[in-house]
């Protein structure tokens, strides 16, 4: 499958729509028990704050995945997706005060490539702090 945009109505420096993307304690919760990953960095304040964080974090691969919800959305399709990559950069504190932390992306079409693919560049950022680096995404148009 590939995406519901078309190659041909991208321009380099194309936005696609931000997005906004709320996480609590049980966010984290419920993404440990999806994922299997039980580190306690990431429901249990005592041990994150023994071990040098500030506070509970949110897992790597979550953030990675909530970030790419705004390329996913904009192509129609998430198999069009067909390279993804980041650096951690910041991990996303989560406090426990019934808020929690937002995570905030924007992309651009970064680039045209070859066989109606671009390459998607994201920014993702949590209280005003980057929080993935090298973030790039190669997809698939129509």
């Amino acid at each position: 499958m590939t995406a519901k945009i078309a190659y041909d109505e991208v321009e380099v420096g194309t936005e696609l729509p931000a997005g906004s993307f709320p996480v609590t304690r049980a966010t984290l919760v419920q993404y440990a028990g999806a994922s299997g990953d039980f580190n306690p960095i990431h429901w249990n304040e005592k041990f994150a704050v023994e071990v040098g964080l500030p506070d509970v974090i949110a897992h790597g691969m979550f953030t990675m995945a909530e970030a790419i919800r705004v390329v996913t959305d904009w192509a129609g399709d998430p198999a069009a997706v067909v390279e993804y990559g980041v650096r951690f950069t910041k991990p996303v504190v989560v406090p426990n005060d019934g808020t929690g932390a937002v995570i905030e992306v924007a992309a651009k079409v970064a680039a045209k490539l070859d066989d109606r693919r671009v390459r998607v560049d994201l920014t993702a950022t949590c209280a005003g702090q980057k929080v993935l680096g090298m973030s790039r995404a190669v997809v698939q148009l129509g």
